[in-house]
């Protein structure tokens, strides 16, 4: 068996070879939204992982296939499943780009292009360290399950109906996602969880017709002050969600979170003057990272009803909606924060109607999990620089389906840099934090070994 050092000489050796095999793979266009790309993608992946040995099938879903290849040959060793994606964004619009989005180029250490970032270019740096175990050792340290959706650009609509059924076929000790940044400081992290997400909308009516605000002021229902009056009883000035049973679900925070969670560095003035920012949203008193990692939200997407053009139309509006989401953490579920939502609008105004758009589930694995050495250790001697440990992500990713489902412990490891343009023009990924990623990518599979 090859020792770390011998994979990370090969690394070396074959750099420009994987800056240009990147390259290759990032001009393929597969938009999952508009159905580009996607079926010669998935069987350009087929055709690499069987090649390098591994058992490979893609699989038809409702949806795009899903791709999953297995190395399955170290019996009593640890089984890793790998989970990416093989879907990009649309590249609009394409005037904001310097360069083609699907023509990658090499522009100050970087390589532009949609899906160098995310994901291609993360999980191909996997691959890759796969790849230079085989190529050094013959054999790779420990089992491999390889698992690359063709979805999650659009939300991941069948990855937790494949998983359910599939769940021999994906089951492992855990799971590694390479999505998302480092953190802004460039230092490598841990993610242990994601939050999960409700999308919904309120809708009320008055009367079957917009009405003259004169005849009819005071006399007809004001639907859009119905949603006004509504919204205020779910969050108060100063901050706090107040429907009840929604905070009453959220699972305290553990000592080793806050730890983790003491120990995150922040500059909060640039943080805020980046964005324009002069104040933060309350409650005043909570710490800024337990709000993205441990804190629910609940956010009006936009408020729709009446008239917004130049001038004044005195019109009493027939009806309005506002969209929300709210994001859900550790000890939340979909369905308990629905029935909350629903039964605290029925007390309010049962008038409004509520349409629920979908969701994700939160998911989170504790701190305390025995593979966080291992995955730290790994970082360590790939970068040589001691990772931060996140309890969990502000946004959402389908942890959920590998927590919930398969009943595994799941992370994030990221080797995208926090300026990574995901979703915008000009996506990127530096050359050093992609070859970094492959390096951590061949440590983790020894570390893990262990």
């Amino acid at each position: 068996m090859p020792t770390l050092t011998d994979i990370f000489a090969y690394i070396e050796a074959h750099r420009d070879e994987s800056i240009n095999r990147l390259i290759e793979y990032v001009s393929r266009p597969s938009i999952s939204a508009h159905g580009i790309g996607i079926g010669e993608t998935a069987e350009w992946l087929t055709t690499y992982l069987r090649n390098l040995g591994f058992d490979t099938e893609a699989y038809p879903t409702k949806g795009w296939p899903m791709v999953v290849g297995r190395y399955h040959r170290k019996p009593g060793k640890p089984t890793i499943l790998f989970y990416g994606h093989y879907d990009v964004q649309p590249p609009d619009p394409l005037e904001a780009w310097v360069s083609p989005p699907f023509e990658p180029t090499i522009r100050d250490g970087r390589i532009y292009g949609r899906g160098a970032g995310d994901n291609k270019g993360q999980h191909f740096a996997q691959l890759l360290a796969i790849e230079s175990w085989l190529k050094v050792g013959g054999e790779l340290p420990c089992n491999v399950t390889f698992l690359l959706e063709g979805e999650e650009e659009v939300g991941s609509p069948n990855l937790a109906e494949f998983v359910t059924a599939h769940k021999e076929l994906l089951m492992a000790d855990l799971v590694i996602t390479a999505d998302g940044p480092i953190h802004e400081d460039g230092t490598p992290q841990i993610e242990y969880g994601v939050r999960g997400v409700l999308s919904f909308e309120l809708h009320a009516k008055g009367a079957n017709t917009d009405l003259h605000s004169g005849n009819w002021g005071g006399i007809a229902p004001q639907p859009l002050w119905k949603l006004v009056h509504l919204l205020s009883t779910m969050k108060n000035a100063r901050g706090e969600i107040t429907i009840p049973g929604i905070m009453e679900q959220v699972a305290p925070i553990t000592p080793l979170e806050r730890q983790a969670l003491d120990n995150l560095p922040l500059d909060l003035e640039r943080t805020m003057a980046g964005v324009g920012m002069t104040e933060l949203d309350g409650p005043p008193e909570v710490p800024f990272y337990d709000r993205i990692a441990c804190r629910p939200t609940l956010t009006i997407n936009g408020f729709h009803g009446g008239y917004g053009g130049p001038g004044s139309k005195t019109v009493l509006p027939c009806s309005g909606f506002v969209k929300c989401d709210m994001r859900l953490v550790g000890g939340m579920s979909l369905a308990a924060c629905e029935a909350a939502i629903r039964a605290h609008c029925a007390a309010v105004d049962p008038s409004i109607e509520i349409i629920v758009e979908g969701g994700m589930e939160p998911s989170r694995t504790p701190l305390e999990s025995p593979f966080a050495q291992p995955l730290h250790r790994a970082i360590v001697k790939a970068q040589g620089v001691e990772p931060y440990h996140i309890p969990s992500l502000g946004g959402s990713l389908p942890d959920y389906v590998y927590t919930k489902i398969l009943g595994i412990p799941a992370f994030v490891v990221p080797y995208a840099n926090a300026d990574e343009r995901n979703h915008a023009p000009n996506e990127n990924i530096i050359i050093e934090c992609y070859i970094n990623g492959i390096k951590t990518g061949a440590a983790l599979l020894e570390e893990l070994a262990k």
